[in-house]
């Protein structure tokens, strides 16, 4: 029993990395071919095993999907104390470096924008997954403009909530005109600048936009 048991302490190891060998390979495929087009077996062969040795570490495609996009998330958070994006006006900063963050790894961005855009169709195995994580971090961002508001004395407003989706719409969209065009778009320097202005238009809202018409 002894020895077995070290057998499979020695092989989690490896069966881990050729794990994360194949989610690096899905990235690569799915962010270049969409998650239709491209196949496990395209996946398969960039790390040297067949569709059914792919199919043993993760079931199905579907289940690589997700693998993908949470490999994706947790790769945010991988340098962190406790593997959770932070709380209160921290966060803020957390988002504007990890825009920083995405100019230098343009495959998991690439596949995080291309299955996100896929996701809105219907019975897509990446839906639910977008749909609670767009909850969720909204919900989160909305609570850092509440501790920040606070702390500057100001009533919370409304517009929290709307500030919250334009903070997350504005990253998305300068990703997706980065793929497009990266030398077009700096995609850290212009996050950092939408960000910060969503939080000062909060704390300081200036004019309605109608007074620069008249």
């Amino acid at each position: 029993m002894s020895g077995s048991h070290g057998h499979g302490a020695r092989s989690r190891p490896e069966t881990e990395r050729k794990r994360t060998e194949i989610l690096k390979a899905a990235i690569e495929t799915f962010g270049a071919k969409g998650s239709t087009n491209g196949t496990l077996t395209d996946i398969a062969e960039q790390v040297g095993m067949t569709h059914a040795g792919v199919l043993h570490h993760f079931g199905s495609k579907q289940n690589l999907l997700l693998e993908v996009l949470s490999y994706r998330d947790a790769s945010d958070v991988a340098d962190l104390e406790e593997k959770h994006i932070p709380d209160g006006p921290e966060l803020f900063l957390h988002l504007v470096r990890t825009a920083f963050a995405n100019a230098r790894r343009p495959g998991i961005v690439q596949v995080y924008t291309v299955l996100s855009a896929e996701s809105v169709t219907d019975d897509h195995p990446a839906r639910e997954f977008f749909e609670q994580r767009y909850v969720t971090l909204r919900r989160e961002v909305a609570d850092a403009f509440a501790v920040l508001c606070a702390r500057a004395g100001v009533a919370e407003p409304q517009r929290v909530d709307a500030a919250a989706a334009s903070i997350l719409a504005v990253m998305d969209g300068l990703q997706l005109q980065w793929l497009l065009d990266p030398t077009a778009v700096e995609l850290g320097e212009a996050s950092e600048f939408a960000i910060r202005s969503i939080v000062n238009g909060v704390l300081h809202p200036g004019p309605e936009l109608r007074s620069y018409a008249q």
